[in-house]
């Protein structure tokens, strides 16, 4: 039987980390230098052994000569057996020794790390949603895995966060995932190579305009078109007018994906539409193309029947910063729905309102039974000033129900700072996996923007 030199060297370690962890290198031997062991406990990481990496390292803690690595490979190590509390501590020991705070990001990071492998696709779906909160490129690497995750929405989040960073959009990986088999990846993929606005990605795009679902049809001519490519502006138009609302939608949010103006009047269309997901679309589809001249359609979406719509066109409005829609968004504070109230919050709050106009919805929804509502507050609160929205937040952290504990660390994740810290490790220790990610992200996130001065 062939053995590769790979299958040797893994064999070599296995066995010489077996020898240290008996106390020697043999019979009237010395011990392992600390060298030795360090060595060996990177090794062991790199495998993903990480209960030997923590054997190995452990006899090393107490020397201030190699404590900082050896607690960084203890550390590290714990959160990636999934023993996130006590790879917290771990940390919090090294910092109360005298070690620096710097290892912080790097432990929050790697705590994600194991539940992208969970059995439950809630908890994957948190993990990588918590690696999305992250803007820098070195998490990219994290992502790769699951682009081949059996779950194809799970696939939608990766693609999403690699097309938010430099690297994830350059990477071979992301481009092949135009071939996944999910439509909705191959659209999401689409998307992200269009706004680059590189024609060396034209090669790739145009065999999707033959793709067997048309929504992808649909979101390659758009791509296309905003690589410079105007002769396909016609095939997303007529996708605006198909009988099957599906595919309609899908057209409609195209038109926002492409930001011409020249889309108006297919978007003014979709407001009158009988199937309230398609005037939906054309009401997200109106606040990306970021016209301030668009706030009365939307002013007048807020009194659609149907809640879903009203409460989109409320943060839509919100992202216009049209201060013609103040006086309306006030009004919706008091809409029937309160999940539309929410909106209104987040509205509001992205136009700068003083917090007090909204202090009172605020009070009431964060009092609501129903945890969905309460999470909807706090995602709403994602949006304002830090001075004015961390106290409310803080409560929502402590909230006994997951869902609501999620959004709180998210939304703090955005607007709070360093300060906001040691509440962010206190959630890491939740015994809901889900938390524990966000929190992380939340983390990561804030330790990854320069300290403000």
């Amino acid at each position: 039987m062939r053995v590769t030199a790979g299958k040797w060297r893994a064999v070599f370690t296995g066995v010489a980390c077996s020898v240290l962890l008996l106390g020697g290198t043999g019979a009237g031997q010395a011990g392992p230098s600390p060298e030795e062991r360090l060595g060996l406990a990177e090794q062991a990481f790199e495998q993903g052994d990480f209960q030997r990496t923590v054997d190995l390292v452990e006899p090393l803690l107490g020397d201030t000569r190699w404590q900082r690595a050896s607690s960084r490979f203890k550390m590290l190590s714990l959160v990636r057996l999934g023993k996130t509390a006590e790879g917290l501590d771990a940390y919090e020991q090294f910092v109360a020794a005298g070690g620096d705070e710097g290892l912080l990001r790097e432990l929050a990071v790697q705590s994600i790390l194991p539940f992208r492998s969970d059995m439950r696709e809630q908890v994957r779906g948190a993990a990588y949603s918590a690696l999305k909160e992250i803007s820098s490129n070195d998490v990219v690497p994290y992502f790769q895995d699951g682009l081949s995750d059996g779950s194809g929405m799970i696939r939608v989040l990766v693609a999403e966060g690699m097309g938010k960073l430099p690297a994830g959009r350059q990477s071979e990986s992301f481009r092949g995932a135009l071939k996944d088999q999910a439509g909705l990846v191959r659209v999401t993929v689409l998307k992200a190579l269009a706004r680059l606005g590189d024609p060396a990605f034209i090669p790739l795009i145009v065999p999707l305009l033959k793709d067997e679902q048309k929504v992808v049809q649909v979101a390659a001519a758009a791509a296309l078109y905003r690589l410079g490519q105007k002769e396909h502006w016609q095939a997303v138009e007529r996708a605006t007018t198909v009988p099957e609302g599906y595919e309609r939608g899908a057209a409609l949010r195209m038109l926002g994906e492409i930001g011409d103006s020249k889309g108006l009047p297919l978007l003014e269309l979709g407001l009158r539409d009988k199937q309230p997901s398609i005037r939906a679309a054309a009401v997200a589809s109106l606040g990306k193309l970021g016209l301030v001249e668009d706030a009365p359609f939307l002013i007048k979406a807020l009194a659609d029947p149907v809640p879903a719509v009203r409460s989109v066109a409320a943060v839509t409005l919100g992202k216009l910063r049209a201060e013609r829609a103040i006086s309306p968004l006030t009004r919706a504070l008091q809409d029937r729905n309160m999940g539309v109230r929410a909106a209104a919050v987040a509205g509001l709050l992205q136009l700068n309102s003083p917090f007090s106009v909204v202090a009172e919805t605020v009070r009431e929804l964060m009092s609501q039974q129903n945890p969905g509502l309460r999470s909807s507050v706090a995602k709403a609160l994602g949006h304002g000033r830090a001075r004015d929205v961390v106290g409310p937040l803080l409560l929502l952290l402590a909230d006994p129900v997951p869902k609501p504990q999620i959004s709180a660390a998210r939304s703090l994740g955005r607007v709070g700072g360093r300060e906001l810290l040691p509440h962010l490790k206190r959630l890491m220790k939740e015994a809901n996996e889900a938390v524990r990610a966000t929190a992380a992200g939340a983390i990561a996130r804030i330790l990854s923007s320069p300290p403000e001065a």
